[in-house]
């Protein structure tokens, strides 16, 4: 497979610059910095506990967190553009670890605050790269590329929450902060070694359900494109919920009165908390491959759809059913299975959209709604505490539900004309100097690409 591979590009033979071993690499990478966010709900309580800041407080560490992971990735995306994946999440590794220490010492709401900046920074130049080298290397198969990879973060988590949620009971805090960031900041530095440069396989073409591009469009071109915030929108509306989930279990739970309850799951007894994150972190990285793969062979519009549809009924089933312990442990883990996609679908589609040569850049532009999307944790925190958590669920439903139908009926046919536009361009190439059509709905021209 390697001498495959690189014959093709006329890159140096060798296991390292084969596309399957450097997405490997890029999802171990990805395994390793997803508790950033997704132990995060983990660590609430005991700091609440030791300090009284709050939990809404606590949670703008979270949000801040998130907004600096997402915001930042368009320049640490334009950095591995120019400079290449290697460095880029060398320096990550290096603030990620940094981050989760600097949680260990926090004696302040402030000191956690510059924590998640740092730790934010950090993660988004892990995920930023990978993602995008991923769609890079992938031309061919972009939906189950990026879902593998994005699996890495939504599932890697679920490796290691047990061992976190043990250490914080033996140790306190302080110690899973400072053991788990060391270690991971480590191994990612480590294994960024042996990134490259992408250079896939000459003559790839897209799934055949999939009709892509023919221009690439730089980053400044793609947002001055009403399709792109389109895009946007619909990342954020489905992004709300599933964020919101994954700070705000802990305390639901709490709430409710059942997170220590002890829960038998093949032979292993755990408290329902951590039982609980652990199977939503599986379903969380099972679905962004499985949902990539069914992109691929039924269309991104299609697939969106369905699975957004059924991000609503979940959260209403947490709603309607969620005072029961288990009935909590079954839509929690569905809301995941039916959120986790959108990091795979929303990069393919951009890919798709708008070219493989600045992907990096412009997925990385399109990440930051989830970054938007996150500013609504500490909004749900206030919400449930002037009220109950049902309008936080009935909330996040309606805009989930929403978001499917508009890729159905709104995304889809704005799409076809797009792409058809640039392919009818590419074989025609209007005269040089044009710019952007009045109607913006349209591609901009090949020329104007350039």
């Amino acid at each position: 497979m390697a001498s495959a591979d690189t014959a093709m590009t006329g890159q140096p033979h060798g296991l390292r610059h084969n596309r399957w071993v450097q997405l490997a690499i890029g999802i171990a990478c990805m395994g390793l910095v997803a508790n950033f966010q997704y132990a995060w709900t983990l660590f609430v309580m005991p700091m609440d506990a030791k300090h009284h800041w709050g939990q809404a407080a606590i949670q703008t560490a979270f949000t801040i967190f998130i907004v600096t992971e997402t915001w930042l990735v368009p320049v640490e995306g334009w950095l591995v553009d120019k400079f290449g994946p290697r460095p880029v999440v060398m320096g990550g590794a290096i603030c990620a670890g940094i981050g989760w220490i600097i949680d260990a010492h926090a004696t302040t709401l402030m000191h956690l605050y510059i924590a998640a900046v740092v730790a934010g920074i950090g993660a988004g130049c892990v995920y930023g790269t990978c993602v995008g080298t991923a769609l890079k290397w992938f031309p061919d198969k972009r939906g189950l590329a990026a879902g593998l990879t994005a699996a890495g973060f939504g599932a890697g988590a679920a490796v290691t929450v047990i061992p976190i949620s043990n250490m914080i009971q033996s140790s306190g805090y302080e110690s899973a902060f400072m053991f788990f960031g060391s270690l991971q900041g480590a191994v990612i530095f480590v294994l960024a070694l042996l990134l490259v440069r992408p250079k896939p396989p000459a003559n790839l073409a897209p799934a055949k359900r999939i009709v892509s591009t023919k221009i690439d469009y730089t980053t400044g071109q793609m947002v001055r494109a009403p399709i792109f915030w389109v895009l946007y929108a619909m990342f954020v509306a489905v992004a709300a919920g599933g964020v919101i989930a994954t700070a705000q279990f802990g305390p639901i739970a709490k709430e409710y009165g059942f997170a220590s309850m002890p829960v038998s799951l093949f032979g292993a007894t755990l408290p329902l908390l951590a039982m609980t994150l652990s199977i939503d972190n599986l379903c969380n990285g099972f679905t962004r491959p499985l949902c990539g793969f069914i992109s691929d062979k039924i269309g991104r519009e299609n697939t969106m759809f369905i699975i957004f549809l059924g991000e609503g009924v979940a959260l209403l089933g947490l709603m309607q059913f969620g005072q029961n312990p288990y009935m909590f442990m079954v839509f929690a883990a569905l809301t995941f299975l039916c959120w986790g996609e959108i990091f795979s679908i929303f990069p393919a589609t951009c890919a798709d959209t708008f070219g493989s040569k600045y992907a990096a850049a412009n997925a990385g532009t399109l990440y930051t709604a989830k970054g938007t999307a996150s500013m609504m944790v500490p909004v749900a925190s206030v919400l449930a505490s002037f009220g109950s958590w049902n309008t936080v669920f009935i909330t996040t439903a309606i805009t989930s539900i929403a978001a499917g139908v508009c890729a159905k009926f709104v995304l889809a046919p704005m799409r076809r004309r797009w792409i058809e536009n640039t392919i009818t361009q590419t074989a025609s190439p209007p005269p040089l100097g044009m710019s952007f059509p009045s109607d913006w709905t349209e591609a901009p021209s090949k020329s104007s690409a350039r």
